[in-house]
């Protein structure tokens, strides 16, 4: 039982390990059942660790496949050296160049006692284990029932096999240990095996590398889309836009892979920047944009192109996101953590720059928050290329050209492929200027030719590049009018240019050449048309990770107020119904660039207000702009009523994904219930909220939380539920929690709650779990209740709360959910949960004052009462601390 072995293998400086207490049977001091605890452990192998308790330690196994219910399946188990008690709760990454350095999951846990029933169980136990068959009973979350460990005979002193017996939780199908770990943990797409080199040559790549790149497996870069002017938005930061060519780096056992966009290598080409990731001990995947700096110290794009000739200026990688780490994806978490994660390792690693006589040097590109208009300011001062702009909670998509990352050029710049020459004229030499082209259609598109910004060398080089391409045919389907002579290319060289403006006709004024873009393939070569900043993100929700509040009161609030294209809503109340309602035929109906089609337009979902199934449609395409912002990236438990509220509805978690649009997003969260993987609809954007309201989603029902983080809520919500009790004890328990809330410092917002009650949200820094937020909520529910003792209840059944005010705390549960703000409700008059003002709730509020005829006016007056909660940011220390005292 001694922990010699483990203490030697260990620094506890370095380590966040627990460091041994104490030893023997004193160790512990709770009850007297045996502990044992599964942790999945990724280290330089991912394997789990099976340990029992025994003699006041955990005797520890290795399972390099995991556990099994199957009892077919006969694991291997290394038997390594005991842990200490402590070991049993130990969670957490183990840093790099420390004994089992990786990410430590606790997998299950429990109890445990051996199968022969002994008045001294531990004693039987450490008599078996000595045997070398010990039996037990395991009382876990996922393990159940009878298991064996058996030493095997003739193998090495430390092989086991762990076992599973046949009983009622035993499975005879094919069971992977992996399948029950949650997908935040669990490493999707990153396996990567190491290649077991040291240091290398920095421009060699191993065979591993080799093998991919051959292969076409490289990370395509995550795209930015084009807009037209600068801005400032909260949660977004900003960055520099390089002139340089963008580059993914894989660092491996020092192996490094630097290529561009396109997986072409840059190893050799810029040898020196290879040279220095090659020093990095971790394993990692960045992104980022090797730049040459002039002597001035500011990014020029000849001295890059020419770096590999001349090897003149300083090269810069200037790194902006962490993509791998360690051995684990990172693409899932939002862009603030990989940033923050970015910042530790370049305050890790200190100055990287080349130790030969070649200047380059990596480096963090630095960022500002929130203000992208001023940061602009300043790019332009120092005549840089232009502005990157990100949602910091975007994950990153590979070769996605996202909304949620933005580029805002300083002057008008365009690539283009070279589709041909015209005969130089005079003096000059080689050619006279480039026809330009671009991808339309399928086909080529000409925009312009040029023949200004060379120099003779720039002017050999073109040539010499285009010279192999040189053919008869023209690659355009119409040949453009040209001034001279033309010489034909295949369509396959890029160039980017500088110019004026864009013509009516769609070319390009006063177009000068800038370089060569050997890094872009002609093929993704497409006019590149800027954007409103405003309405750059507004209902693209594929693939975002984009906060729930962020930029509520951006001025594509403009969308919010459109009516339908073709269902027709009308805010004044009348009965009205969409056009083709009466006949019943369904109506195809235009959301962004999406298609949906609404069939049964005219059902009556609110027979006695006569309000159809077209009508919310329409109320629900009227109030996007409003409703989505709270929406993003939530789970949406879907409350269906296809018949209207006279019927009975159902609720829909796990989303069919065989029959949806191929455009639907969902996430997959594990059910503990159901132990088993639930896809939850997503409803980022426009199309896929009217398809919701086509399934007949009267209401929606948001978590309180988004993906990727979904422990994570952004608020506490407290419901308050009445019971055979007037409206005005309700307004009177509201404002009790808000005196309490006040009390604590604490940001709160009302909203009817679009039935009998009212609901109240305090907006959080998304650092809390639901365990801890649901502490909270139940202290605030509890002060309130000492407030107002007669009339509020924290007793949840009704029976036993008759004439009182449920307080819910419970609301905030992991998967629990509320009527959005706007939401509809299937209840007469077809009220709507609407957000109030403090100064609202009195005794003159009539909830039924709030249905989908007259919201649309009232935010129309006074906008978005709840856009607040995206800049309020509460922490929870004074109400933790006050819980405790």
């Amino acid at each position: 039982m001694s922990l010699t072995t483990y203490r030697k293998k260990r620094s506890f400086k370095d380590s966040p390990e627990p460091k041994p207490k104490r030893e023997g049977k004193n160790a512990r001091k709770e009850d007297k059942k045996l502990r044992f605890v599964v942790q999945r452990h990724h280290a330089s192998r991912l394997h789990y660790d099976f340990r029992l308790e025994m003699e006041g330690v955990l005797k520890s196994w290795a399972v390099p496949k995991g556990p099994s219910l199957n009892p077919s399946d006969k694991r291997l188990a290394m038997m390594v050296e005991d842990h200490p008690y402590d070991y049993k709760d130990f969670e957490g990454i183990i840093p790099e160049g420390n004994y089992g350095a990786g990410v430590v999951y606790k997998w299950d846990e429990g109890f445990y006692e051996p199968l022969d029933k002994s008045a001294n169980p531990e004693k039987e136990l450490l008599k078996e284990l000595r045997s070398g068959s010990l039996k037990f009973l395991l009382k876990g979350k996922k393990l159940k029932g009878e298991f064996a460990l058996v030493k095997m005979k003739g193998a090495e002193d430390n092989s086991w096999l762990l076992i599973k017996h046949k009983d009622k939780f035993s499975t005879e199908t094919p069971y992977n240990s992996e399948d029950q770990v949650p997908a935040a943990i669990k490493e999707k797409k990153n396996n990567r095996k190491k290649s077991g080199a040291s240091r290398r040559p920095a421009g060699e790549e191993t065979k591993r590398t080799a093998a991919r790149a051959s292969a076409a497996d490289f990370i395509k870069p995550m795209l930015a889309t084009l807009i037209g002017k600068p801005f400032s938005r909260e949660g977004w930061l900003f960055e520099n836009k390089w002139d340089g060519y963008r580059a993914i780096a894989e660092v491996s056992s020092g192996a490094v892979r630097l290529y561009s966009r396109s997986g072409k290598s840059f190893n050799k080409d810029y040898e020196p920047i290879a040279g220095i990731l090659s020093e990095i001990e971790h394993d990692l995947v960045l992104d980022g944009e090797i730049v040459a700096l002039n002597k001035q110290g500011k990014p020029e794009f000849q001295l890059l192109q020419n770096y590999k000739k001349s090897a003149k200026g300083t090269l810069v990688y200037y790194v902006f996101d962490l993509l791998e780490f360690k051995g684990y994806d990172l693409k899932s978490m939002e862009l603030f953590q990989r940033k923050e994660l970015l910042n530790e390792l370049f305050n890790s690693l200190g100055e990287l720059r080349s130790a030969g006589t070649k200047d380059a040097r990596v480096q963090n590109t630095e960022y500002v928050i929130n203000e992208g208009e001023k940061y602009f300011k300043k790019i332009l001062r120092e005549k840089g290329e232009g502005l990157l702009a990100k949602s910091g909670s975007s994950s990153y998509q590979p070769g996605r050209r996202s909304d949620q990352w933005l580029k805002i050029k300083t002057h008008q710049r365009q690539e283009a492929i070279i589709a041909g020459f015209t005969d130089p004229r005079e003096s000059r030499k080689k050619f006279g200027a480039l026809i330009l082209a671009v991808n339309e259609n399928g086909k080529l598109k000409y925009i312009g030719h040029t023949g200004g910004g060379f120099n003779q060398e720039s002017l050999n080089d073109v040539y010499e590049k285009m010279r192999p391409l040189i053919q008869d045919k023209s690659p355009f389907d119409k040949k453009p009018k040209t001034n001279a002579p033309v010489t034909w290319l295949k369509p396959e060289l890029v160039c980017e240019v500088k110019f004026a403006e864009w013509t009516n006709g769609g070319h390009m004024r006063q177009p000068i050449f800038i370089a060569l873009r050997e890094d872009k393939a002609a093929d993704m070569i497409v006019h590149e048309k800027p954007v409103d900043p405003e309405d750059a993100s507004a209902n693209k929700g594929a693939g975002k990770a984009e906060n729930a509040n962020e930029g509520i009161a951006r001025k594509a609030r403009k969308g919010a107020s459109k009516k339908a294209n073709a269902v027709k809503g009308d805010s004044a109340g009348k009965e009205s119904s969409p056009a083709g309602a009466k006949s019943g035929k369904s109506l195809q109906l235009k959301a962004g660039n999406r298609n949906i089609t609404i069939s049964n337009p005219g059902k009556l979902y609110w027979p006695r207000e006569k309000i159809s199934k077209g009508d919310l449609v329409a109320y629900y395409q009227e109030m996007s702009g409003y409703l989505l912002p709270y929406l993003k990236d939530r789970p949406q438990s879907l409350h269906r009523h296809p018949d209207g509220i006279t019927k009975a509805g159902f609720f829909q978690k796990d989303f069919d994904l065989k029959n949806a649009p191929e455009w639907i997003k969902t996430v997959p969260i594990h059910s503990e219930s159901n132990n088993k993987e639930i896809d939850y609809l997503v409803c980022n954007n426009e199309a896929t909220l009217l398809y919701m309201a086509n399934l007949g989603c009267i209401e929606i029902n948001p978590w309180l939380s988004r993906s990727p983080r979904i422990d994570f809520p952004d608020y506490i919500a407290i419901d308050l539920d009445p019971e055979k009790i007037s409206f005005s004890a309700v307004i009177e328990a509201a404002l009790a929690v808000k005196e309490v809330l006040d009390n604590l410092e604490l940001g709160g917002f009302c909203k009817t709650s679009g039935a009998t009650g009212l609901h109240i949200y305090i907006p959080l820094t998304r650092r809390y779990n639901f365990e801890v937020t649901r502490i909270a909520a139940q202290f605030i529910a509890q002060k309130a209740h000492e407030l107002l003792p007669a009339i509020t209840s924290l007793v949840r059944s009704p029976s036993k709360r008759q004439k009182k005010i449920y307080l819910d705390y419970l609301q905030n549960t992991r998967g629990q959910t509320l009527a959005a703000p706007y939401s509809a409700r299937p209840r007469p008059q077809a009220t709507v949960s609407a957000p109030l003002n403090w100064a609202e709730v009195n005794e003159k509020l009539n909830p039924g004052d709030f249905t989908i005829h007259t919201i649309g006016n009232r935010v129309k007056q006074l906008g978005d009462l709840w856009e607040a909660t995206g800049k309020t940011k509460n922490s929870l220390s004074n109400i933790l601390k006050a819980s405790k005292s």
